[in-house]
């Protein structure tokens, strides 16, 4: 009998003693966002990036298309294809078929953000639509305008981040 108790109690000294199974897990962030509009509002949904080019012994310019946000260089300026930037969005809500009028406020010059004496020449900024300044807001209370804009890089252009604010006003009718 002592033969017995001894046996069940290793049995469940070894049964208690294995090693259990570890739990394996894998966790990962991400955010969650939506863009909420009020009547009578504009809110910028992204700025206008040039993107990234190098300067070279040559002018050029780089222009960002208002409509598609796309991106063309010209001149001496090589462009990066990995940072090619983009066009700038706003987005405003206000009661279906009422007009508004925008106005858009450009910028003369960019300025380096490590050198204020270097600074880029804004040739233009153009709303998306051929420019039109007059829209009708759509059935879903909701109209998006797109900004571009034209950028002259001088030749041999300092190297450095490049930046000026510029604002879009809704007045509705």
């Amino acid at each position: 009998m002592r033969l017995t108790l001894k046996l069940a109690a290793l049995a469940a000294v070894l049964t208690t003693a294995s090693p259990a199974l570890a739990a394996v897990s894998a966790n990962a962030v991400a955010d969650a966002k939506g863009l909420v509009l009020q009547p009578l509002t504009l809110t910028k949904v992204s700025d206008l990036d040039f993107g990234t080019v190098i300067s070279t012994v040559v002018a050029g310019t780089v222009v960002i298309d208002a409509d598609t946000g796309g991106r063309t260089v010209t001149g001496g300026v090589t462009p990066i294809p990995a940072y090619p930037g983009g066009r700038a969005v706003f987005a405003g809500a206000g009661t279906a078929g009422e007009a508004v009028n925008l106005t858009l406020n450009a910028p003369s010059v960019l300025v380096s953000t490590t050198n204020p004496s270097d600074t880029l020449i804004v040739n233009n900024l153009a709303l998306d639509n051929g420019g039109a300044i007059l829209r009708t807001i759509d059935p879903t209370s909701v109209f998006f305008v797109g900004v571009g804009g034209s950028f002259g890089i001088a030749a041999s252009q300092a190297n450095g981040l490049y930046v000026a604010q510029f604002d879009v006003t809704a007045d509705y009718q």
